[in-house]
């Protein structure tokens, strides 16, 4: 009785949530819809309890081993498809679709770097965007003031904001949880006003134009969407191979532990002080290289592209992809970036909805769909995967109790 009071306490919200947008023809029919298959799914699974879970135990367990599996045997040749599939990617399709691409390996390489510094070592920042500005003002005042080359602005916005990283984790060293969170959120505002209010530097909410393009001499100048997705491609592959490296590394394991439990991490001889500042510093350069990008490819930039909402959507996709997974958090940043654009123009003739109108409520409904009933997200890391559905000493004894038996026998010997 329960779970249809819920199914149908659901509904009704999605369905109040589509009134104003849909109209009552469209918010009924979905309530409606949603209401009829939520009572079928609880019908069918009350029937079917016993054989549902053991399908689903069917299915974790084939998944499971497909996973080890091609961990051992495959794993090279799968990244070697899909990298000669990342390259031939924009051959054939346009330039919206690579430009939308383009601002997917921009958000992947921002999601890997906060990534680090939630998922890996459990600090929530709220105000990770502010980095991102650093990089982008950066680049913009040496290229407009300066002419400097795009090339010699990567390592330094690259450096500036993990120096901005040091000098936002120092004072919050002995903060946890939701005063982490409040002190980054404020950091972030901060930046903001700064580059909004400091009209002689930053030229205000006027913002920066003007800013050259990257270069290759003087002959070739990146104008095209295409150039950028190469070059995007480059640094994200390089995040990538940095980041999975950091994350089956000593430094990792030990950003991990102080995820984990940091009084029992410290006692264990990890320096929390050193491990929590290298996090903040390591995730903010990523995020500096993400700027100067931005700043080269927009050749305009302004206060309004670095609120506290930009923030809130770098988290999502960690947290939608799985903290602490790389190829959770790259799916999560791409299905954020292209879910909106994909509602952008979808329409059903037979409902005379513009779902355009509502594709931000929509993205949000889906959010929410996913969160309920995948929380771990949606490739979860390993480590993850146990913290939340911790394995019962039960479930141990009937999976392999031959394995149990033998170490005791074995303990008994000894």
């Amino acid at each position: 009785m329960k779970k249809i009071l819920r199914v149908m306490v659901i509904s009704l919200w999605f369905g109040f949530l589509t009134f104003p947008f849909m109209g009552n023809h469209a918010g009924l029919l979905i309530v409606l819809l949603l209401a009829g298959g939520g009572l079928w799914l609880v019908i069918t699974t009350l029937r079917n309890t016993k054989t549902v879970k053991q399908w689903l135990e069917r299915a974790s367990f084939y998944q499971q081993g497909f996973q080890r599996n091609l961990n051992r045997r495959d794993r090279r040749i799968v990244l070697g498809i899909l990298l000669v599939l990342a390259l031939l990617f924009p051959l054939f399709n346009n330039r919206y679709v690579v430009d939308v691409a383009v601002m997917c390996g921009i958000y992947i390489c921002l999601a890997l770097g906060l990534n680090i510094v939630v998922g890996l070592a459990g600090l929530l920042d709220l105000g990770y965007v502010a980095f991102y500005a650093v990089g982008a003002y950066l680049y913009g005042l040496l290229s407009i003031n300066y002419h400097t080359s795009f090339w010699l602005a990567l390592p330094l916005g690259a450096l500036m904001a993990a120096t901005f990283g040091v000098l936002l984790g120092a004072p919050t060293l002995r903060l946890r949880g939701d005063y982490l969170a409040i002190v980054t959120l404020g950091f972030g505002e901060m930046i903001r006003i700064i580059l909004n209010n400091w009209d002689r530097v930053t030229r205000g909410p006027n913002g920066l134009i003007g800013i050259e393009a990257p270069s290759l001499g003087k002959k070739f100048v990146f104008s095209q969407p295409i150039h950028y997705y190469y070059l995007i491609l480059l640094i994200a592959i390089i995040t990538i191979f940095v980041v999975n490296r950091l994350n089956h590394s000593r430094i990792g394991r030990a950003w991990i532990a102080i995820r984990e439990d940091e009084v029992a991490a410290e006692a264990m001889g990890i320096n929390t002080t050193r491990m929590k500042l290298l996090a903040f510093a390591l995730g903010a350069m990523w995020a500096g290289l993400g700027g100067v990008f931005f700043a080269s490819k927009m050749t305009f930039i302004s206060p309004e592209s670095f609120t506290f909402f930009e923030s809130v959507i770098i988290l999502c996709m960690v947290v939608l992809g799985g903290m602490g997974s790389i190829p959770g958090v790259i799916l999560g940043a791409i299905v954020l970036v292209v879910l909106p654009e994909m509602l952008r123009d979808f329409y059903l003739p037979f409902m005379q909805v513009d779902f355009s109108r509502a594709r931000m409520l929509i993205f949000g409904m889906l959010m929410v769909l996913v969160m309920i009933f995948r929380p771990q997200g949606l490739i979860p890391s390993a480590r993850r995967k146990l913290e939340l559905h911790p394995k019962k000493d039960e479930d141990i004894l009937e999976q392999k109790p031959e394995f149990v038996y033998e170490v005791a026998s074995k303990s008994q010997e000894l």
